[in-house]
């Protein structure tokens, strides 16, 4: 998920225009964007849209995000949504893996009700200090769980840190990037709100990217695009990628585990992310 847009589930309307946008993936939003006077009547709509277009129906991710599990309206939420089109759902304010464990159990719950046989996954949102300190438990609490993503609205205002201030970026991206990778998932970057500073978002995604981070969500689909070019691997880095395998190919034949290309050495973990470049190519349509 290069792009990953946010669609308020109160706005039906905007519904068709999300899913026909280059977004890789597109988040029906029940928390933040929806004021509790319409949580119901958001959480209406989107089951009306869910149950009237199986998974198969769509050409990108169907993520939801559910108000906390904590909180008294997630399993409302759940019953709303889980039905065969939903991918994935966002678990926004996550703090510990119980809690991962606990929407688990909803989840579940629901997924026997209605006969679903293909498990809907979870990215979980950290959103506060004590779910950064636990993010690698957090990561690794259920097989579920495909993906990290940062909320630094509710991170950073609390505790008076500066909105896109790079040291404070920077450091919860390092710590959440590590945690995915000890759990082997994505980490994705959090929204940035200037909708109107293209230049600020593709500087955040870029720096998102340096860190290995896959994916960035947009608010606007000005941003989808910039994302979208940012996550992609370039030209040189795709060349670069498949000389590294055909020439890995070779060695292997050879019995190498370890060989020269332009000078530098490669072994297991370089090939293994030119082998991840070349998929992520292949995946975003790159020509061979």
């Amino acid at each position: 998920m290069r792009s990953k847009l946010f669609v308020p589930a109160s706005r039906p309307e905007l519904f068709a225009k999300a899913l026909a946008g280059e977004a890789d993936a597109v988040s029906f939003d029940l928390e933040d964007a929806v004021a509790m006077s319409s949580k119901a009547v958001a959480r209406a709509h989107l089951e009306t849209f869910l149950r009237a277009h199986p998974k198969q129906h769509f050409t990108k991710q169907i993520i939801v995000r559910v108000n906390p599990v904590q909180g008294g309206l997630f399993n409302d939420d759940l019953e709303a949504v889980v039905w065969s089109g939903l991918h994935v759902i966002n678990l926004p304010k996550i703090e510990d893996a119980d809690q991962v464990l606990a929407a688990v159990s909803v989840l579940e719950r629901w997924e026997r009700i209605r006969g679903l046989e293909c498990p809907i996954r979870i990215l979980a949102t950290i959103e506060s200090p004590r779910g950064l300190r636990h993010a690698a438990s957090i990561a690794l609490a259920d097989p579920r769980v495909i993906g990290l993503q940062i909320g630094y609205g509710d991170l950073f205002a609390p505790l008076g840190i500066a909105s896109a201030e790079p040291a404070a970026t920077q450091a919860v991206r390092m710590t959440i990037r590590l945690a995915a990778g000890e759990a082997g998932i994505d980490a994705l970057d959090g929204a940035f709100v200037a909708v109107d500073d293209s230049a600020g978002f593709r500087r955040e995604a870029q720096a998102a990217r340096q860190l290995g981070f896959t994916g960035k969500s947009c608010i606007h689909p000005s941003q989808v695009g910039i994302a979208n070019d940012v996550f992609s691997p370039s030209h040189d880095e795709i060349a670069s990628a498949r000389e590294v395998v055909a020439a890995s190919d070779r060695a292997a034949a050879m019995g190498l585990g370890a060989f020269l290309v332009d000078g530098k050495m490669f072994d297991g973990p370089l090939i293994q992310r030119a082998r991840r470049v070349v998929e992520a190519s292949r995946r975003v349509g790159a020509p061979r």
